[in-house]
């Protein structure tokens, strides 16, 4: 099994019963592309209407036994693939937080939509 990590940032994985797994950036970063906005008239400040979220892009194709590390932002725009992941940060995962609170690892991943 192999994993891709396609964010820009080390991901911590703090699985039960196992020791902190890390998973590197790879260089490659998924993301959402934005449609063009358009200027909206009558407000004393400039305004743009709302985003529109387009195709997810650097994302690879499917490969047996492979799976891919993405934001919670991109897996949410990600559909029909049992292989991208995002990392657990909901309140109810319980991800491992410093003493500032930033979330230093996570106890899982979600399986995109």
């Amino acid at each position: 099994m192999r994993v891709i990590n396609l964010t820009p940032h080390n991901i911590n994985l703090d699985a039960p019963n196992k020791e902190r797994q890390t998973f590197a950036p790879s260089g490659t970063v998924a993301r959402v592309s934005t449609l063009p906005q358009q200027p909206v008239e009558g407000f004393p400040f400039p305004v743009l209407s709302p985003v529109r979220y387009g195709a997810v892009e650097g994302l690879p194709e499917p490969q047996e036994g492979t799976f891919f590390l993405v934001s919670g932002f991109v897996a949410a725009h990600v559909k029909g693939r049992d292989d991208v992941f995002s990392p657990g940060t909901a309140p109810a995962h319980a991800p491992t937080r410093n003493e500032k609170g930033h979330i230093v690892a996570v106890r899982c991943f979600v399986q995109a939509g």
